[in-house]
This record gives structure tokens, C-alpha cells and sequence, in this order.
């Protein structure tokens, strides 16, 4: 019965044939010399046919290497391989971080819009605005903002199912350093009748 090995190596005038399948193992040292070279015969001869050949238009591909994830090359591109350059980014300010709404009845809806300004010194880029929730829903701008001028982001936070003292968080990702600004939407939201 003749059997089709996997693999084929000779080493130190032994031969060993590989079967992955059944995970068996042939030796045969008494394989005659020129019939345990033929295989290397045939790769020395194939090898120069198959190898890579050089591209001689110069065109390489550079790795980039973060210390994060891809998306933040996307949100903050000064945190790619380069050096730190903080002065030629775009900045966020706020004119108030932390909006306190007092108390309202609970089922109410608290609509807020926090105002900010790009001082920075090329477009500001908000890539996202999230909350810790799904009752918390900013709004901001989808076009980029110059340096210089202002935006908004409207804030509505639904109450409904929400009582005592309430802090959602609200995070922005730009194209600033750091990548995330936050800003509060705080208050008592009192027990529904």
C-alpha cells in the first residue's frame, strides 16, 4: 500500500515523511542517497523561478505605531508616530462645564446648550459626543469649526425614571489634546406624583 506524506525531510541521512492527519512518523535511512536528494534537487531548481522579485518603482508601505487604537490616529492624529506638537492642534473652551439644572419633577425633559469657542489654531473636528446613557443625548455639530469661531452643543437629558441627585457626564472627541473634553449636566430630579 503506497502513502501520501504531508511532509518529506531528510536530515542526516534520515528521511522523515509526516502525516498530519494520523500524526505518524516514517524514518527511512535506507533510502538509496539520490533518492533522498531529489526533493532538494527539484527546490534548488524551482527556488530562483518562484523568488520575489525586486520593485524597482520605490514604493514601500510605512507602519504608523500608536499606543492606542487605530481610531485614535482618526480622532487625534498628534498621537501618531511623530513628536508631541500641542501648539498646532485645534481647542476646545467652553464657556461653562458644568450645568447645574436644580430640581425638576421627575418625567421632565432638561434641555441645556453649552456654548464653546475653537481656540485653537486649525479647524476643530468633533468626530462623536456620548453619555453613560441612553437618557442623556448631545447634539453637536457635524462641520468643522475655524479658529476662532464658536459652536453649540445641545444637551436634552430625559428624567423619566430618574430621581434624587442626578450627574450625567457628557464626553466630546475632537481633533484636541487631549482627544476628550467633558462637560456635566447636573440636578435633583424629585419623585413623580
Amino acid at each position: 500500500m503506497h502513502h501520501l506524506y504531508d511532509t518529506i525531510v531528510w536530515e542526516n541521512n534520515f528521511v522523515y515523511a509526516f502525516d498530519y492527519q494520523s500524526f505518524k512518523v516514517m524514518l527511512n535511512p535506507l533510502l538509496p542517497l539520490h533518492v533522498r536528494r531529489l526533493p532538494y534537487l527539484s527546490l534548488a531548481f524551482l527556488l530562483p523561478l518562484t523568488a520575489c522579485q525586486s520593485d524597482s518603482s520605490n514604493k514601500r508601505v510605512e507602519e504608523i505605531r500608536v499606543g492606542g487604537t487605530v481610531a485614535d490616529i482618526i480622532r487625534n492624529p498628534v498621537s501618531a508616530n511623530q513628536p508631541l506638537d500641542t501648539v498646532h492642534v485645534a481647542r476646545i473652551v467652553f464657556e461653562e462645564n458644568n450645568f447645574d439644572f436644580g430640581e425638576v419633577e421627575e418625567g421632565a425633559v432638561v434641555t441645556h446648550t453649552y456654548r464653546f469657542t475653537n481656540t485653537g489654531k486649525i479647524p476643530l473636528l468633533i468626530s462623536g459626543a456620548s453619555s453613560t446613557c441612553g437618557c442623556t443625548v448631545p447634539e453637536y455639530p457635524k462641520t468643522p469649526v475655524p479658529p476662532g469661531e464658536s459652536g453649540v452643543i445641545t444637551v436634552k437629558f430625559n428624567t423619566e425614571g430618574k430621581t434624587d441627585r442626578q450627574s450625567k457626564p457628557i464626553t466630546i472627541m475632537a481633533n484636541t489634546y487631549p482627544s476628550e473634553t467633558k462637560i456635566f449636566l447636573n440636578g435633583i430630579v424629585k419623585p413623580g406624583k
